[in-house]
């Protein structure tokens, strides 16, 4: 019998508000969503290309679109494994399969991936990077709802904005992500920031191709690699520099391999963050899975949208149920 019938398309949602990092800002998300149907069935899955890592949206749909024989063929998850590299392109092909099989077998993902009373998961609520009182204001009035807040750094003044934030949200649980912004010569004073304002782990301070003075400073803040992690393969360069690893789809390169490389992590000792692009609830669903074992969940992309798909995943304040079927899985 023929594999599934591959079909991908752009989709461009804009967002409540500016989303600001250190290297800019965007007004919108623009994804791309993967759709493969077999046998009267349909599985989709989406995908967030990021410059960043060297990808575009055309680049990407190229890429996509390269595996329709292969899917006809009957390439399946794992054999992706071995004909695409991780990124964008393979996460939005795997999760849509993943939704395919889950939905040809009568049952769900989650018990095609072998996991067992999905639970709702907390998630961070990010506070894009701005002027120190413009954040403080913002993390005054989300921290009621959202405990725990995840604040974009950018170098300069980000003692500054830490003080202000811990002052306005005195209660809030903080994770920071600079975002390769920081610098060795400042590295040691900004942990030190950091820890003084009770925050539980930074994300990424230095460029991946730069992070091996991470060896040489202060981890009494636990220091996470983003940038620096994609797939299992990076995974050995990560001792003494690193003490957790942000896992996201996109880099990863769906969930097969998130799976594989959330329990390679934590076999070596280290904490685990679920992250993800500012992307609708299609792209979030499947990390919800990935979640349920982490130590920490950043899975507030939807919510930064002026409007999610519909259905959507369901948001109580910070928590995330876990998807249902007309969604994904």
């Amino acid at each position: 019998m023929p594999g599934p019938i591959l079909t991908a398309a752009v989709e461009r949602w804009p967002l409540a508000a500016p989303f600001t990092i250190s290297r800019g800002s965007k007004t919108e998300a623009a994804v791309i969503v993967v759709t493969v149907r077999s046998d009267g069935y349909l599985g989709r899955g989406e995908c967030v290309p990021y410059g960043r890592y060297g990808e575009s949206i055309e680049g990407v749909m190229a890429d996509i679109e390269a595996q329709s024989e292969a899917l006809k063929m009957g390439a399946g998850r794992t054999d992706l494994l071995g004909i695409m590299p991780p990124g964008a392109a393979r996460n939005a092909i795997d999760c849509a399969l993943w939704d395919l099989e889950a939905k040809m077998s009568g049952g769900s993902a989650a018990d095609v991936a072998g996991i067992q009373g999905l639970k709702p998961v907390t998630t961070a609520y990010t506070i894009s990077l701005g002027p120190a009182e413009t954040m403080a204001r913002e993390a005054a009035k989300l921290s009621a709802t959202y405990p725990l807040l995840k604040l974009k750094l950018g170098g300069e003044g980000d003692g500054e904005r830490l003080r202000a934030v811990r002052a306005a949200a005195p209660e809030a649980r903080l994770i920071v992500d600079a975002n390769e912004a920081w610098q060795p010569e400042n590295l040691g004073a900004l942990i030190a920031a950091a820890r003084e304002a009770g925050v539980e782990l930074i994300e990424q301070p230095v460029a991946a191709g730069g992070d091996a003075c991470l060896a040489d400073v202060d981890h009494s803040v636990p220091i996470c690699a983003d940038e620096s992690l994609h797939d299992r393969s990076d995974l050995d360069r990560l001792p003494g520099l690193y003490d957790a690893v942000n896992i996201k789809l996109d880099k990863a390169g769906g969930l097969t391999e998130a799976l594989d490389l959330a329990r390679e992590a934590r076999s070596r000792g280290l904490r685990v963050l679920v992250g993800c692009m500012v992307s609708t609830s299609l792209a979030i669903a499947p990390a919800v899975l990935l979640a349920q074992a982490a130590d920490w969940g950043d899975l507030d992309g939807p919510l930064l949208l002026a409007r999610d798909r519909t259905p959507g995943l369901r948001f109580a304040g910070a928590t995330v149920a876990p998807p249902e079927p007309a969604l994904w899985g």
